[in-house]
C-alpha cells in the first residue's frame, strides 16, 4: 500500500503555506522547499510576520497555555509494523514523505513502541556496506543479521534496531501545553510522540520544525517570543563553535582559528560522511572549500539518493560530488538549477534565521562570516550574490523501466559516475554566495532560547548531544570485513517492491 499517493480529505481543507500569505506583505516565509532560487534569497526578508498573519483561533492566548494536541494530525502519521521488514518500512518512508514512521507491535494497535526515521535508514545503509564495527556486547547481534541477510532473508525493523540506541522515546499527553513541549525540546529532543490522555493511543507527532513554524507564523500573539526576533544571532548568544563539518581539502591546511572544528577531507568517500554523522549523532554536516567557504551541505535527508543499489558508487565518491548529485536532482526535481542556502551571519537577526529554517525545512543554519576568496585560478567570482543566473551542469540520468509514474518521489541513479567530483568546491554556487564558516545555530539553540526567554529550566543542549554521540558506542562505524558478504542482498532497499 502506498501511502504517499493517497490524498486524505482533511488535507485539503487546511490552508498551505501560501494560501496563508496570500494577500499580505511580502514575507521571507514561503511553500516547504530545499531549494530556493537566487531571487527568494534576495528577497528573504528580515522582519518578523506582519500582525494580522496569525491563526485567528490563538488570538488573544498565551501559548504557554496552548495544549500540544491542537498543533498536531492524526491523519499524519503514517505507521509500520515491528515485524516489516527494512526494504518496505524504507519504501513507506520515501513515497510518503514523512520524516518518520511509527513503529507498533501490529496491525491492530494504535500505539508506537519506536520509530524510523532517516537517522535509522543511514545507520542501517552503514550496516549494509559493511561500515559498522560493533563493540563486544553487540558482535553476536551483528553477525547474526550478517548471516541472516546473507541467505536473503528479510531483516525485520525489531532486529533492525538493535543496529544502536536512537533518540529517546518521547510522549506526552495531548493535554499537555506548549511550555512542556519547549522545554523538552530546548533540551536536544527532536520529536514528541502525542498521546490521547489516559492511554497510550498515538494521535501525532509533533517535531521541533513544526513547533518553530508554529511559533513564527504567530510571534505577534506571542509577546515573549515575539521581541527576540529583531535581535541579531551574535547579540542572543545562542548556537555552538564546536562545528562538525566536511572539508575539501587537507586537514592540515585548516586555520588555525577553526582548530575546534572535526574535519574529513571531502576528497573521501561519502561513506565516511555518513559515518561521522552516525558516530557523533548529528543529522547533516557542512561542507566547506580549502577557505572554510560554505558550498554545501549533506543531511540524513539526502541518503534518500542512495537506497538502490545502482546508486552504490556514490559511497565510494567523494563528498563533493555528492553535492552536485544533490543540486542537481533538486534542479530536476524543481525545474530549475538550484544551490544551497542553509547559512546565516552573526549580524543576521533571529527573524531572518527562523524565515530561512523554517522555508528550507532546515534543522540548522551554518553560521559564515564574509567569504574568503578561493586560493584556485578558476575561482573568480564575487564573494557577494550578484543577480546572474547560476547554472549547474547535471549528470546524465538513464531511468530504469521498473520507475514508473507511481513513484513519483523516487530518485533516479545517476550514471556514469565519475571517479573525480563532477563539480570542483571553486565552482559550487555556495561558495560565492555564502562564507566563512564560523558556527551553527540549530532548531535546538533557538528553542532552548525560547524556553529561557519563558523563564523554563530546559535541560543542557551540549548534554543532549554528548548523549547521542555516545548512543552511537555500541556500533561505531568501520570496515568489518565480517559484514562485506551481507552488502549485496541488503544494500538494494527499493527493488523489493
Amino acid at each position: 500500500m502506498r501511502l504517499g499517493h493517497q490524498t486524505n480529505p482533511s488535507h485539503s481543507h487546511r490552508p498551505s503555506f501560501t494560501e496563508q500569505l496570500r494577500g499580505m506583505p511580502t514575507s521571507p516565509r514561503g511553500p516547504r522547499q530545499l531549494s530556493m532560487s537566487e531571487a527568494q534569497i534576495l528577497d528573504l526578508m528580515n522582519n518578523p510576520p506582519t500582525a494580522g498573519s496569525a491563526d485567528p483561533k490563538f488570538a488573544g492566548r498565551d501559548w504557554q497555555h496552548i495544549a500540544v494536541g491542537e498543533l498536531v494530525h492524526p491523519e499524519d502519521l503514517r505507521w509500520v509494523e515491528v515485524d516489516t521488514g527494512v526494504e518496505d518500512a524504507t519504501n513507506l518512508l520515501l513515497e510518503s514523505d514523512a520524516p518518520v514512521l511509527l513503529v507498533r507491535a501490529s496491525k491492530n494497535e494504535h500505539s508506537a513502541i519506536a520509530t524510523f526515521d532517516y537517522r535509522d535508514l543511514t545507520q542501517y545503509l552503514l550496516f549494509a556496506t559493511g561500515q559498522l564495527q560493533p563493540d563486544d556486547e553487540h558482535l553476536v547481534v551483528f553477525e547474526k543479521l550478517a548471516k541472516k541477510a546473507q541467505q536473503g532473508h528479510k531483516i525485520p525493523l525489531r532486529d533492525a534496531k538493535s543496529l544502536g540506541t536512537k533518540e529517546p522515546f518521547i510522549t506526552l499527553p495531548h493535554t499537555a501545553d506548549l511550555t512542556a513541549a519547549v522545554e523538552t525540546f530546548g533540551g536536544g529532543v527532536h520529536r514528541i510522540v502525542i498521546l490521547k490522555e489516559g492511554t497510550n493511543h498515538a494521535i501525532g507527532i509533533l517535531s521541533q520544525l513544526r513547533l518553530i513554524k508554529f511559533l513564527w507564523e504567530n510571534g505577534r500573539a506571542f509577546p515573549i517570543i515575539d521581541q527576540l526576533y529583531p535581535q541579531e544571532v551574535k547579540e542572543l548568544s545562542i548556537g555552538s563553535q564546536g562545528l562538525i563539518s566536511v572539508k575539501y581539502v587537507a586537514p592540515s591546511d585548516a586555520p588555525g582559528t577553526a582548530a575546534d572544528v572535526m574535519i574529513l577531507s571531502g576528497d573521501k568517500p561519502l561513506k565516511e560522511a555518513l559515518i561521522l554523522m552516525n558516530n557523533e549523532g548529528v543529522t547533516s554536516l557542512a561542507v566547506v572549500d580549502n577557505n572554510f567557504n560554505v558550498v554545501g551541505n549533506i543531511s540524513n535527508v539526502d541518503v534518500k539518493l542512495l537506497t538502490k543499489s545502482s546508486s552504490a558508487p556514490l559511497l565510494e565518491n567523494t563528498c563533493i560530488h555528492f553535492i552536485s548529485v544533490i543540486l542537481s536532482t533538486r534542479g530536476m526535481i524543481d525545474g530549475k538549477d538550484s544551490y544551497p542556502v542553509f547559512y546565516i551571519h552573526p549580524e543576521s537577526t533571529l527573524a531572518h534565521t527562523v524565515a530561512k529554517l523554517v522555508a528550507t525545512t532546515a534543522h540548522r543554519m551554518w553560521v559564515v562570516e564574509d567569504p574568503t576568496p578561493s586560493s584556485t585560478p578558476s575561482s573568480s567570482a564575487p564573494p557577494t550574490p550578484s543577480a546572474a543566473p547560476i547554472s549547474i551542469a547535471h549528470p546524465p540520468v538513464s531511468y530504469p523501466a521498473h520507475l514508473s509514474t507511481s513513484f513519483p518521489q523516487a530518485n533516479p541513479p545517476f550514471q556514469p559516475l565519475s571517479a573525480t567530483p563532477s563539480v570542483s568546491a571553486s565552482a559550487m554556487p555556495g561558495q560565492h554566495m555564502s562564507g566563512r564558516l564560523s558556527g551553527v545555530v540549530s532548531l535546538t539553540d533557538i528553542l532552548n532560547l525560547f524556553a529561557r526567554a519563558s523563564g523554563l529550566h530546559p535541560t543542557d543542549p551540549e548534554e543532549a548531544r554528548r548523549a547521542r554521540r555516545g548512543s552511537s558506542s555500541s556500533s561505531k562505524s568501520g570496515v568489518r570485513g565480517s559484514l562485506d558478504s551481507a552488502r549485496s542482498s541488503v544494500v538494494d532497499l527499493r527493488e523489493k517492491r
